[in-house]
């Protein structure tokens, strides 16, 4: 009788350990190892992001004229402020260049112009900014879009000293179109009137001049690019 109660006890113990091993919690760890790849990125934030794609807004070549053609119709600024790694300055846009001075405004609002550097300097001749040797640069641009702007060189302004004008596109570019990203400023005295009929002033330098001077007057190496990098650290509309 005490024989067959320990075999009882015996077997029921035998099924509580088998009961209670790893098997279980191999299977409850796929179910949570499960569960977490689903939540880590909820069906919602996939949806937004998705929809905030599809939403996006990129200038081409086919939409940009009529953009900034509607964009600088309520545009009351004219003035934006450069702040450099090496000072700051302040130009002042012209009103009768329309595209251009709405393009050079709407990418300072996107914050284009922030962390890109002045990357050709020619001393006694002009500072050129807007690109860079980052990657986040070139993102900027894919994310705002692909397009040129047209020459707007008869409207009576001069590329004396102190200019902010836009140089043309390095693609194929017989009709002089502009590439929308880059500018250079004019720093010969009294100007450089060489580049009129080619390139399209849009503004001056009204203020911080010798901080201009001073950009162009860093060491430069092969392309004319700075040995030290020269940031615009952040362009804001005044």
């Amino acid at each position: 009788m005490l024989f067959k109660q320990s075999a009882i006890i015996t077997s029921i113990l035998l099924f509580f350990l088998v009961s209670c091993g790893e098997s279980p919690k191999k299977s409850n760890s796929t179910t949570q190892e499960t569960a977490v790849k689903i939540d880590s990125v909820p069906k919602e934030t996939i949806d937004e992001e998705m929809k905030s794609e599809e939403e996006a807004f990129i200038l081409n070549e086919e939409n940009a004229i009529d953009f900034f053609f509607n964009y600088a119709k309520d545009l009351k600024e004219d003035k934006v402020k450069l702040t450099t790694s090496m000072g700051s300055f302040t130009v002042q846009l012209y009103d009768n260049v329309p595209y251009h001075k709405a393009n050079f405004i709407y990418l300072t609002r996107m914050g284009y112009f922030d962390n890109t550097q002045f990357h050709r300097i020619v001393k006694n001749f002009i500072i050129q900014g807007g690109n860079s040797d980052d990657k986040e640069t070139p993102r900027k641009r894919r994310a705002i879009g692909r397009y040129l702007l047209p020459p707007d060189v008869n409207k009576g302004h001069k590329h004396h000293r102190g200019t902010i004008s836009m140089p043309s596109s390095d693609r194929s570019n017989p009709h002089k179109l502009a590439s929308p990203y880059e500018f250079f400023i004019v720093v010969t005295k009294p100007g450089s009137y060489h580049l009129d009929g080619s390139y399209t002033p849009f503004g001056k330098v009204i203020n911080g001049m010798d901080v201009v001077d001073a950009i162009s007057n860093v060491e430069v190496g092969d392309g004319d690019w700075p040995w030290k990098n020269v940031y615009i650290l952040k362009a804001e509309v005044l």
